[in-house]
């Protein structure tokens, strides 16, 4: 959606949008093998009408799908109506991929005379995060440099932290403040913080079939109904409850409800959980720890982007829920007011035992086992919090750094029939009856 947004942006802004008679869409690789399951094609035609993922209604959206399948046009940036035929322009490239990134797309204007006006390749990268071909990546490095504690490394993140007497969560604090007010800053935390609850407590209520063919039932209104009236505990009850949380939230994803990218969708049930077990269960949990828990799981999921990748087609589900399990298990530990050297031990033992992780979603769909993995590195990554926090020195031997490392080695080694393209592991594992 967001590149094809961008592209109907530029349309607009380099004048050609009126001459714009048709828009063809190449997906590629990864993209194009799951895209269906994904919902590529319909987020394409919103991206192309001007819509955003943060903005836009969930159900309003599903209506305007409806609408314009059957009309067979997009209103192109929100302004002018052209033809679009799913099936002679949105095409899928499976066996071929563009040779910057597995999850690529092509977008090209044609004129009334079928002359390109425009043609741009857009990646998609993990994370709702979108390049585009001829990027200058120096603005990014300058902007970083420009912050008053940058670092590139988890070495460079302690060091600095060390260095000035701070906390992990104070050196982030500081660099958003440094290009965010206060105001906006905290309200932007607390927003993040608002979409996940809607989306646990949507999740939790939501019962039905979710969309795609499978025929999985959401499960989580049903264990939630049940955990709530057992009569008696037996002390393990708060795993239940991280587990149901979590699947609600993949629950809603799955069926193309609004989540929080952390650090991906596919993965977006991981961190909420994890911070509703703080807030349940923890002593002294307040809205002040949930923000030192996403100021430091924005740091953590930022040294996998920076120096690994958070793309499941790329690096396998290593790096989705391998690195949400990482970035929680930092996170709760900067929460319950942890030592630096606790949070950068969560983190590492969150990945640690992620390595490896495959992505091989049945049919495409962020469902199976997409679904129940979230729960499991919600639960692993508190037992990665709490194992670090009963250490009181910074004695170990793997680093952060070495496991973003061999993370990043370990998906490259990967074969790509276990890289989110359905091609290989659980995906064709199940018979078709």
């Amino acid at each position: 959606m967001r590149a094809a947004e961008m592209f109907a942006a530029e349309l607009r802004r380099s004048g050609l949008l009126g001459r714009t008679q048709r828009v063809l869409v190449d997906l590629y690789g990864s993209l194009a093998l799951t895209g269906l399951g994904h919902g590529t094609d319909r987020a394409v035609l919103l991206g192309l009408e001007g819509h955003h993922p943060e903005s836009i209604d969930p159900e309003i959206a599903a209506t305007r799908i409806a609408e314009l399948l059957v009309a067979n046009t997009v209103h192109l940036g929100g302004e002018k109506h052209i033809p679009f035929v799913m099936e002679r322009d949105l095409r899928w490239h499976k066996r071929e991929s563009l040779p910057r990134h597995p999850n690529g797309m092509r977008v090209t204007a044609l004129s009334e005379d079928e002359a390109v006006l425009l043609e741009r390749a857009y990646y998609s990268i993990g994370g709702g995060f979108v390049e585009e071909d001829g990027m200058d990546q120096r603005d990014a490095l300058a902007n970083a440099a420009s912050l008053p504690y940058p670092f590139a490394s988890a070495s460079e993140f302690l060091a600095t932290a060390h260095a000035h007497g701070k906390a992990l969560w104070e050196i982030v604090l500081a660099n958003e403040r440094s290009m965010h007010d206060d105001e906006k800053l905290y309200a932007q935390m607390d927003r993040i913080w608002d979409v996940m609850q809607g989306c646990i407590t949507r999740g939790l209520r939501t019962e039905g079939i979710l969309p795609g063919g499978l025929n999985v039932r959401r499960r989580a209104p049903r264990l939630y109904a049940k955990l709530e009236a057992k009569p008696h505990r037996d002390g393990l009850e708060a795993m239940d409850y991280v587990n149901v949380v979590a699947m609600a939230v993949n629950e809603e994803n799955a069926a193309g409800g609004r989540v929080v990218t952390a650090p991906t969708n596919g993965a977006a049930g991981v961190i909420p959980a994890v911070i509703a077990y703080y807030l349940r269960y923890c002593d002294g949990a307040s809205r002040e720890g949930i923000h030192r828990f996403l100021l430091t799981a924005t740091a953590i999921g930022s040294l996998y982007k920076d120096n690994a990748s958070i793309s499941g087609a790329e690096v396998g589900c290593q790096g989705e829920v391998g690195v949400a399990c990482s970035m929680a298990a930092g996170g709760l530990v900067a929460a319950l007011e942890g030592t630096n050297a606790q949070i950068e031990y969560a983190a590492e033992i969150g990945m640690e035992h992620s390595l490896g992780m495959t992505c091989d979603p049945i049919g495409g769909l962020v469902q199976i086992p997409c679904i129940e993995r979230n729960a499991v590195g919600a639960v692993r990554a508190i037992h990665a919090a709490r194992m670090a926090m009963e250490e009181d020195d910074d004695r170990h031997v793997v680093s952060l750094d070495n496991v973003i490392a061999v993370m990043y080695r370990t998906g490259l080694d990967m074969q790509s029939a276990y890289k989110e393209t359905s091609l290989g592991g659980l995906a064709v594992s199940t018979v078709e009856c």
